[in-house]
């Protein structure tokens, strides 16, 4: 079998985890009472380079970082929500921005990751497509300007900021991607190509990964379960109500064939973070043995 061990090797790429596997930020009660040692020392554990920044992470920078160097564990990104489409919420948001990347600069990485929660259904116990926003001209306008004043916040910090379609939000469908991708200074502003998130909102990650294959500069995988995945938009369910049936699950699990996607990536050179992620239970779903599962799954398609 064919590698992709040329295109997307260890010189070129990291692989990282999302603590999602063990607890979730949005909705604390989704949580097995796993604490922050376990969960990085498992991330190691699975044979990742990195992870995300969650909840129960040590605020101290400097505790933060000698936690994850006892793991031979990096930063991959932190998480920073925009409210640019919300009325007197552009400086908050630039202010919240620039607390993030001098964080994310204290503990060595070098990726910032944004998206637009202006007016979002994921958060509420609402039907997630029926309620998600829908964005007016002036909105848009007002979003890709004030995307393009953190990209230049985050470049003159030699970072880079990628921006996270997600589900309930105004930059949700493949319509919107493109919009935002067309209406962005490709050196200012990448994307952040979730696979799940693509396929919940009913599109073609791979179509997605190779249209803008040269503006991608962050990745998360995560595989989706089809029935959960008719069912949420059947049935009217909340994101929380989804996630918590099982809607998202690891590579090596679920639907999603992602070894034409990592194709895409490499025949576009890509280099930057690989980061598997699956909001799932921890109650259902044992965190440790997903993200073997994951690691394995990648070291069958990448090679190593």
């Amino acid at each position: 079998m064919t590698t992709l061990a040329d295109g997307l090797g260890p010189d070129r790429v990291k692989l990282g985890v999302c603590c999602t596997l063990w607890w979730n930020d949005d909705f604390p009660t989704i949580d097995a009472g796993i604490p922050f040692g376990q969960a990085v020392s498992e991330m190691a554990l699975a044979g990742f380079q990195g992870c995300s920044i969650g909840h129960k992470y040590p605020s101290d920078a400097a505790v933060l970082k000698a936690a994850l160097d006892l793991r031979g564990l990096q930063v991959s990104e932190p998480w920073t929500s925009t409210y640019f489409t919300i009325k007197n919420m552009r400086q908050k948001t630039i202010d919240a921005f620039e607390q993030t990347l001098a964080h994310i600069k204290a503990l060595g990485g070098t990726e910032l990751v944004v998206a637009e929660f202006g007016a979002s259904s994921h958060l509420l116990p609402i039907d997630l497509f029926a309620n998600r926003p829908v964005f007016t001209d002036a909105q848009w306008d007002d979003l890709t300007s004030g995307l393009e004043e953190l990209g230049k916040i985050a470049n003159a910090a030699e970072m880079r900021l990628s921006y996270h379609h997600h589900m309930g939000t105004g930059v949700m469908y493949r319509a919107d991607i493109d919009r935002l991708m067309a209406s962005t200074d490709p050196e200012l502003v990448h994307l952040l190509l979730d696979t799940g998130h693509v396929a919940l909102a009913g599109d073609d990650p791979l179509d997605v990964a190779r249209a803008h294959a040269d503006r991608i500069g962050h990745v998360h995988l995560k595989s989706v379960r089809p029935e959960f995945v008719s069912q949420v938009q059947e049935e009217g369910l909340s994101f929380q109500e989804g996630v918590e049936l099982g809607v998202f699950t690891v590579p090596g699990d679920g639907t999603i064939e992602f070894r034409p996607i990592l194709e895409a990536l490499a025949e576009a050179d890509y280099e930057g973070w690989l980061v598997v992620e699956a909001e799932q239970d921890p109650n259902k779903a044992n965190p440790l043995e997903y993200a073997q599962r994951a690691r394995a799954y990648l070291a069958d398609v990448l090679g190593w």
